[in-house]
């Protein structure tokens, strides 16, 4: 075939033509897999490796990148036992926007009967 306007315009419609017979390939073999378990609706799990406890805090840090570059905020979900645990890592690169905060996550002391904790663990720098 001589390279033409014509061939190159039909070898660009042959090659779209591929294309949307390949998505519509792969968006019927999608439609067998199951869908996504959306955890949104299920209470957080503690954020430590092999503990399977409802998550009922949450910790934020927030410190100084290592290049002095911007804020890092560092934040996990955690049970009462991990939380409790829980204190601030990244001293040496505290400034004044400087955070370590632990807080009860909404809902969870409601759903347990337990008393939710009034105290919110918040040590900034100053």
């Amino acid at each position: 075939m001589a390279d033409t306007r014509d061939g190159r315009e039909k070898q660009a419609r042959d090659e779209e033509t591929r294309q949307r017979e390949r998505e519509l390939e792969e968006a019927i073999d999608r439609a067998d897999e199951a869908e996504p378990v959306d955890e949104s609706d299920s209470p957080p799990v503690c954020h430590y490796r092999n503990c399977e406890e409802r998550a009922a805090f949450r910790v934020t840090e927030r410190y100084q990148e290592e290049t002095g570059h911007g804020l890092v905020t560092a934040e996990a979900v955690m049970c009462r036992a991990h939380a409790d645990d829980e204190s601030p890592t990244n001293l040496d690169r505290a400034s004044a926007e400087y955070v370590f905060r632990v807080e009860p996550l909404p809902g969870v002391f409601a759903d347990s009967g337990e008393t939710e904790p009034s105290a919110n663990l918040d040590k900034t720098t100053t």
